[in-house]
């Protein structure tokens, strides 16, 4: 019997994906946006897809006691505020932490046997560290939860050791019900179990490993499926036809001639003009022998970052940021050009979800075996 999992702002469903990847049940999944909801709907048809605010569907009449083994998925950052709030219940009640409230009251309705929350880096930081340690201490807190209580530990995961090109950095929490484990050495363990599965999954990759078959950019999007190469190529093809979102990129006449003049690894600096963006890396030119940096809701944009192609004069196509991500070549975006590049740019890259999800298996048949 496979592992039940609900995931929570679940975006156009990146975490998701890695869990399904790995076997893993994804039983109900809540997010917001109907456009995005669509994309998530479409990928996954067999996950109960909740398209609502989750203020609205924190009650009984949609989750319940035991019903999963794993709630997955971030609160958005902009949710934490101290301002106020110094202690355990004026954080909880602040109504500007609502979305991490009902993230922790749904975990409180399921009590699942182990939570994974996924956020920014910068959480250990903020404020000094005292939004972390609220969180750390608000999951630790039997009257808070009826009794029980979560072990919780965490860690900054980069994307690129995990064989994602590109320089990603997120922090997940993990919480577990009602015991302690030796967190370290069950991440080691799990690296070990997938490398039996897949030697090549932690290898290094770069962005012409990522995306150097993808060629011939269409008005709307729809290309031949190209031959796979590479093993992270492999990894991410099709069976099918035809791909996706590999659509052709508007740019002005002016941004062309911009892109015309700057080289790999370089950017708006070796344009003898003032360029008015606050991105260090505007205009930059990815190389096709390294890693992208973060794959961002802006890539699309030649001022938003370093997302111009390495040998062609546009930016990257949703297709290929979604190959930096770790997507699969099957997974189709749906809705206007600014969703689709919010979906790709927020989401968690399968390949960590599947990680975690290794992670949870192991975890949890350990504590069968007890």
């Amino acid at each position: 019997m496979s592992l039940k999992v609900i995931d929570l702002f679940a975006g156009c469903g990146g975490f998701s994906t890695g869990f399904l990847q790995n076997g893993l049940e994804v039983i109900k999944a809540v997010e917001f946006d109907k456009s995005i909801a669509e994309t998530y709907q479409k990928n996954h048809p067999k996950t109960k897809l909740i398209v609502d605010d989750i203020k609205n569907v924190d009650n009984g009449s949609f989750f319940h006691l035991n019903e999963a083994d794993i709630i997955i998925g971030g609160p958005p950052c902009q949710g934490f505020s101290m301002a106020g709030a110094r202690i355990r219940q004026g954080f909880i009640d602040d109504p500007r932490n609502q979305l991490f409230r009902h993230y922790f009251s749904i975990v409180k309705t399921v009590k699942p046997k182990m939570f994974i929350m996924e956020n920014v880096k910068g959480l250990l930081t903020m404020e000094k560290g005292k939004i972390f340690n609220e969180i750390i201490e608000i999951f630790s807190d039997k009257s808070l939860l009826d009794g029980c209580r979560y072990s919780l530990y965490h860690t900054v995961l980069k994307a690129s050791n995990y064989g994602i090109p590109q320089g990603r950095e997120r922090l997940f929490i993990i919480g577990v019900l009602d015991r302690k484990i030796n967190f370290e050495n069950e991440l080691n363990k799990t690296r070990d179990i997938i490398i039996q599965k897949n030697p090549s999954f932690f290898d290094a990759t770069t962005v012409h490993d990522a995306i150097a078959n993808l060629c011939g950019t269409t008005e709307d999007g729809k290309v031949e499926n190209p031959e796979a190469v590479t093993r992270y190529q492999h990894y991410l093809s099709s069976k099918h036809k035809h791909i996706f979102n590999h659509n052709t990129p508007n740019h002005s006449k002016v941004a062309i001639e911009r892109m015309q003049k700057i080289g790999n690894g370089e950017n708006f600096t070796v344009l003898n003009e003032e360029i008015k963006s606050v991105h260090s890396g505007a205009y930059g030119r990815l190389h096709w022998n390294d890693i992208a940096p973060t794959i961002t809701t802006r890539f699309d944009t030649p001022s938003g970052g370093r997302f111009i192609h390495p040998k062609e004069n546009r930016t990257l196509t949703p297709r290929e940021a979604a190959r930096i991500q770790s997507f699969p070549d099957e997974f189709i975006f749906y809705g206007n050009k600014s969703s689709i590049c919010r979906q790709i740019g927020n989401a968690v890259p399968p390949k960590l979800g599947y990680f975690w999800a290794e992670f949870t298996k192991l975890i949890l048949s350990e504590e069968a075996s007890t």
